[in-house]
């Protein structure tokens, strides 16, 4: 009965939060008669999301695919190189500094390359949210396959197990909390990646994302069109988010005792 009762607040919680800000933003919008160009109403918003239900429909899946790409890609190469990380101290000294390459460069400064090499579009969208989310995947990665037990090392060694046995049947299998930490953090960071990516990339007017539809509608002063859009990318993040937490929590039932 507790874990029905905490669903249920869980789920209530951030409704009425929702409410409560919904009711508020109308409310301060009536009392201070702001124009509709400056901050439109929650009705006006949500009336014109639904007179253009398609053209938000296909910007938010556009989006999601270059996130979801782009997630899918660190995920593959973060793990990749967290495992070359705790193969050696050498190349964990060696790689490391790059590897932060990734989380500190201003993208913005590389973008000009990226759409030089790869081009506008979906391609260079993708790269950006690749780079954007791909250092969570390699810290966590990394720290949990050098976390292992000391014990649990020493046993394998003692039983004269290969590099490739040390790492597949107990390093990536430890790490497996971890990386879904990572994982958690870096798909918030791929849509984020997605966006910015369609800031820089752009698509065309025949194929575009949530993110140059608020660049669009930030320039021709379409107010209503960008809350929409803005709210949309919102929910696409939230919704990718929670289906990761989702499956993390399907994939750690194994480590932790909810009883």
């Amino acid at each position: 009965m507790s874990k029905a009762r905490e669903l249920l607040l869980s789920v209530l919680a951030p409704l009425v939060l929702a409410v409560v800000f919904v009711l508020s933003w109308h409310c301060l919008v009536k009392a201070f008669d702001t124009p509709s160009y400056l901050v439109p109403t929650p009705g006006e918003v949500v009336l014109l999301a639904a007179k253009n239900l398609g053209k938000f429909t296909g910007a938010t899946w556009v989006t999601a695919k270059a996130a979801l790409f782009g997630f899918s890609a660190s995920l593959l190469a973060g793990t990749l190189i967290a495992s070359a990380f705790s193969q050696s101290r050498f190349i964990r000294l060696s790689g490391y500094p790059y590897a932060i390459f990734f989380q500190t460069v201003p993208i913005v400064a590389i973008a000009p390359l990226i759409i030089t090499w790869f081009g506008n579009g979906f391609q260079s969208v993708v790269i950006v949210a690749f780079i954007i989310s791909l250092f969570p995947i390699i810290t966590n990665g990394t720290s949990g396959m050098l976390a292992v037990d000391p014990d649990l090392l020493d046993l394998f060694r003692l039983h004269k197990a290969s590099r490739w046995h040390v790492w597949f049947k107990l390093r990536l299998p430890a790490s497996v909390p971890h990386l879904m930490t990572g994982a958690r953090t870096s798909s918030g960071l791929a849509v984020i990646g997605a966006i910015v990516g369609e800031f820089l990339a752009g698509y065309g007017t025949d194929e575009y994302g949530l993110g140059y539809l608020i660049l669009m509608s930030s320039s021709q002063m379409k107010t209503a069109q960008l809350f929409a859009a803005v709210i949309s990318s919102t929910l696409l993040g939230l919704t990718i988010f929670g289906v990761m937490s989702l499956l993390s929590s399907t994939v750690l039932a194994r480590w932790y005792d909810h009883e």
